[in-house]
This record gives structure tokens, C-alpha cells and sequence, in this order.
């Protein structure tokens, strides 16, 4: 019952992200606002995982954990140079 309640914790705290994502008044604030809701959703498939007893899912969680920062990372410097090279 526990997990159950993080789980419906963590989608509460998703769909607020995505709010700030959709009204966010600066770009900023909506690129940290996708960068949150990776994290959350890092943390959302390791509980899942758990969960279910699935030890696998942690290492698909730890490979988007690491796409999500380099997306992240790609982002901003394209919103600051308006390039990636």
C-alpha cells in the first residue's frame, strides 16, 4: 500500500511539472521543468521495478537517467548558442 501511495505521489508531482511546463513564463523554466519530470519518471520505473520484482528495471531507469541529462545538457546549449556544434 505504501508503494502504491509513492507511485500516485510521484504522478501527482509529474502532472504539476507538466504544468510548469506548459505555463511557465521563461524557457528555462520549462527545459527544468522536463528535466524534473525525467527524474521522476527515472524514479517512477525503479519503483515499478521494485515493485514487481524486477531488478532489470533499474538498469533501463539508470540508461534514461543518463539520456535525460545529456538531453538536458543538449538543450540549453542549443537555447543559449542557438547550435550544437
Amino acid at each position: 500500500m505504501m508503494f502504491i501511495a509513492a507511485g500516485v505521489a510521484i504522478l501527482v508531482a509529474i502532472f504539476l511539472f507538466l504544468l510548469r511546463a506548459l505555463l511557465g513564463p521563461t524557457t528555462y523554466d520549462r527545459i527544468l521543468a522536463l528535466n524534473a519530470i525525467g527524474t521522476k519518471t527515472v524514479i517512477l520505473v525503479s519503483l515499478m521495478g521494485f515493485i514487481g520484482g524486477r531488478p532489470d528495471f533499474l538498469d533501463i531507469a539508470l540508461l534514461y537517467a543518463l539520456m535525460n541529462f545529456i538531453a538536458t545538457i543538449a538543450i540549453l546549449k542549443f537555447v543559449e548558442y542557438k547550435r550544437l556544434g
